[in-house]
């Protein structure tokens, strides 16, 4: 049985969530969790490296105990320490990890102080306060488990983009192969790189489907065929998500792609463009009005035939593509060859799995110009943040690297902590001695929309910031963004040219792409940065374009694809310089 990295990392998710609940030694789950970590941002297949025969203990974070079980749960499909944890521990109780906003220690608290241990005993207390009242949740914390409630969503209702990309590689390669096969496309939200996935729409274009439907519905990670047809199949997969396959003749292909890709809204607006030239556009194509095809093999011929541009799928959206397309005032959207530097990263200064060095030689791997090391400030004591002494020795050790390594500049930087009021969380002496600041909000996520906009703002008018980092401070799938007036707090960025960051992490893409071109429209700047905790984490910056793509941007909107002399320039002036 062949796992996939998301299917791996899934495990040793729910083994920390379990031993967290059952209150096992922080020591313990944090080591699963960085497991999960690493194998979700591994770059290629655990179960290929696996069947190559490599250590997984070779990988940051993975020590021979965790690559033994890793190796065993890829050999037998099975992990005895989450098969005990999952006896042990009321399954009711693990349901209420798939509500939004309830991770382990709150589900522990829920269970400990108020017995609750269902859904059903979860919406009792809601109905009757008592979440308002219980220490860390509060009447805002209540008032979102209660909407959640009310809608039914779960953490597993969606998954993230990054988590669907293998899964849909994997398909894709297996169709791929398939004789008589000419084409292959993921096509639907995935392809627009929306940030969260439903089920994969897999497209193929061949004369035949017999071959394609039969190796699609044998892929080892298929649990049930639900569907299968002279031109689809569909499936569902050990972890609940559903595939689906479609083939069509050669000659369609472009118009199926369109179709499938969507969204539903563009392609409303596409259909009713050929209306209006008496024309009539589906899956299989584009006709005039005797029915004679004009277009259908290539999506760009049927653009073409309705007079526009080629339109990006990332920007399907019917956010004003097509008006724009019909102004030719489309964007030249950033492409990852653009960047030339990442100035969002941690070391085992903080809670960082490398060292400067070692950060620094896989960015010139990739080709940077410059990077920055911005560990965390001091108030997040689970990062093991840098008091300003500490923050000095580490520009003392950033300078000798510099030193061994000058075909790359490294800046010095820190991550800081917006505190309660607003204040930063190091004296200003300090950030002035600075290349790079990015304050951030990782604590008090439960402010008041006034109060927490007025916090950031006046982190924002700090002379010495330069980045606000992860402004929504969400998780996705987990954790909702704070309650901020984002229209305020980019007018803020923009008027006292504080750049936003839009973090690659694929667990947070943060700015969401509505808040991206909102943000472009009014005259904010960018960054992009990865917020890598170690060598490999540089390498999901791709995560970010597609963000950015999807929020209209152009290299010119985003400050780290200039060279070094300019990207310095473009930064806020630094005070007394």
């Amino acid at each position: 049985m062949r796992f996939s990295n998301a299917e791996f990392a899934a495990v040793f998710q729910e083994v920390a969530d379990l031993l967290e609940i059952d209150g096992a030694n922080s020591f313990r789950v944090r080591a699963y969790r960085n497991a999960a970590e690493t194998i979700s941002d591994l770059g290629r297949s655990l179960s290929d490296m696996i069947d190559a025969g490599e250590d997984p203990a070779t990988l940051p974070g993975i020590g021979k105990d965790l690559a033994k079980r890793i190796e065993q749960l890829a050999a037998t499909g099975t992990y005895p320490d989450l098969d005990r944890l999952r006896s042990e521990i009321n399954p009711s109780l693990r349901d209420l990890l798939q509500i939004p906003g309830l991770g382990p220690k709150k589900v522990r608290k829920l269970r400990d102080d108020l017995g609750i241990e269902s859904l059903d005993d979860l919406q009792a207390a809601v109905a009757a306060g008592k979440l308002a009242r219980l220490e860390g949740f509060g009447v805002k914390s209540q008032e979102k488990i209660a909407a959640e409630l009310e809608t039914g969503r779960t953490k597993k209702s969606r998954r993230k983009w990054a988590d669907a990309e293998e899964i849909a590689i994997s398909f894709e390669s297996v169709v791929r192969a398939v004789e008589g096969v000419e084409r292959v496309d993921v096509a639907g939200s995935y392809r627009r790189h929306r940030e969260t996935i439903g089920d994969l729409d897999i497209l193929a274009a061949a004369e035949t489907s017999a071959a394609a439907i039969d190796a699609f519905i044998d892929h080892d990670r298929v649990a049930q065929v639900t569907n299968e047809g002279e031109t689809r199949a569909a499936v569902v997969l050990r972890d609940g998500m559903v595939v689906d396959l479609r083939v069509v003749p050669p000659e369609s292909y472009g118009a199926a792609l369109l179709y499938f890709t969507g969204s539903k809204e563009h392609n409303i607006l596409l259909r009713q463009r050929a209306i209006e030239r008496e024309w009539k556009l589906n899956e299989y194509g584009l006709y005039d009005k005797n029915d004679v095809v004009i277009a259908g093999r290539e999506e760009a011929d049927i653009y073409t035939a309705l007079d526009l541009p080629y339109i990006a799928p990332e920007l399907r959206e019917n956010w004003g593509e097509v008006l724009a397309a019909d102004a030719n005032a489309l964007p030249n959207l950033i492409t990852l060859s653009d960047i030339r530097g990442d100035i969002h990263a941690h070391t085992t200064w903080s809670d960082g799995k490398a060292s400067i060095e070692e950060m620094a030689r896989r960015a010139i791997e990739l080709g940077y110009e410059y990077i920055a090391v911005t560990d965390h400030s001091p108030r997040l004591a689970m990062t093991f943040g840098l008091d300003p002494d500490k923050l000095r020795r580490q520009a003392e050790e950033l300078r000798e690297v510099q030193s061994r390594l000058p075909e790359i500049t490294i800046l010095h930087g820190n991550e800081v902590d917006i505190l309660r009021n607003g204040d930063l969380d190091q004296p200003d002496d300090v950030l002035a001695e600075l290349d790079i600041v990015i304050v951030s909000v990782h604590s008090f996520f439960d402010l008041p929309r006034e109060v927490q906009t007025a916090r950031v703002i006046a982190a924002l008018e700090n002379p010495y910031v330069r980045v606000l980092g992860h402004p929504q401070g969400r998780i996705l799938t987990q954790r909702e963004g704070i309650s901020l007036d984002l229209e305020a707090v980019f007018e803020a960025a923009r008027d006292n040219n504080v750049a936003l960051e839009i973090n690659a992490d694929p667990h947070r893409l943060d700015l969401d792409d509505r808040s991206v071109k909102f943000a472009r429209d009014i005259g904010c700047k960018f960054v992009i940065n990865t917020d890598a905790h170690r060598p490999s984490g540089y390498d999901l910056m791709r995560h970010g374009i597609y963000q950015a793509r999807r929020g209209w941007l152009e290299a010119s909107d985003v400050l780290n694809t200039l060279p070094i002399e300019d990207f310095r320039a473009a930064l806020r002036p630094r005070v007394g310089r």
